[in-house]
């Protein structure tokens, strides 16, 4: 990825993420925001970097610390901290978490392309997003779907090359519509709110936004009904 390639800061948390969260089971919900946490580090490395090599040898270190999580004494870092105490004891492996980091890779490793967002949405969004399912004990396909759109989404807004975020969004259109057909467990609405919050913010860019009242019963039908 070309210096400056990305312009706005990613590592800027949704201000809808603690309401969408809101939604998820109470014993979930630390591990939850610990999980978002590790992916907000990890766009920070991204974002903050210069010079891919070094990027890519922050991302490798954190790719190793998760991976031991399970295998030697955590490091004094408050991400890998919580990630240790909230989200493996939820049985989710640090192999899975490492696995997370792919996604952010690619960004350093070449210009961003086609390929390279559907790669991204898979090793980013998707991943995050079924991990967070398997914390929630649920195992649906549209979830890691509704992940790539929220990836996608977020990636676009950040993108200096007004066509290429464009692109981003239609793909994430694609994952949006496959994600929200039929009806939600309820234990995955948080996701599925976080997702609806990104699918809001695409249509707004495509020039045809509904009121805001209208997204917030949108929200509130899914929290709900789960549609």
């Amino acid at each position: 990825m070309r210096p400056g390639a990305l312009g706005q800061d990613m590592t800027v948390i949704d201000p809808g993420r603690a309401l969408a969260l809101s939604y998820a089971p109470p014993a979930t919900r630390a591990g939850l925001e610990a999980l978002f946490a590790l992916d907000d580090r990890l766009a920070t490395i991204v974002r903050s970097t210069r010079e891919p090599m070094v990027g890519q040898m922050r991302l490798t270190w954190w790719h190793e610390a998760l991976t031991r999580l399970q295998i030697a004494p955590v490091p004094q870092e408050p991400v890998l901290q919580s990630i240790e105490s909230l989200v493996l004891t939820a049985g989710v492996s640090g192999s899975s978490l490492a696995a997370m980091t792919d996604g952010w890779e690619i960004l350093l490793q070449a210009e961003i392309d086609t390929a390279t967002l559907e790669a991204f949405a898979t090793d980013r969004g998707g991943r995050l997003f079924e991990v967070a399912a398997r914390m929630l004990g649920i195992d649906d396909r549209r979830i890691g779907l509704a992940g790539e759109g929220w990836a996608l989404v977020d990636l676009a807004r950040g993108l200096t090359d007004t066509i290429l975020a464009g692109h981003a969004r239609t793909l994430a259109t694609t994952r949006f519509d496959a994600a929200f057909r039929g009806r939600w467990p309820r234990a995955a609405r948080s996701l599925g709110a976080l997702a609806l919050l990104a699918r809001f913010e695409n249509v707004a860019a495509l020039a045809q936004s509904p009121g805001p009242t209208r997204r917030i019963a949108r929200l509130m039908l899914h929290r709900l009904a789960g549609y």
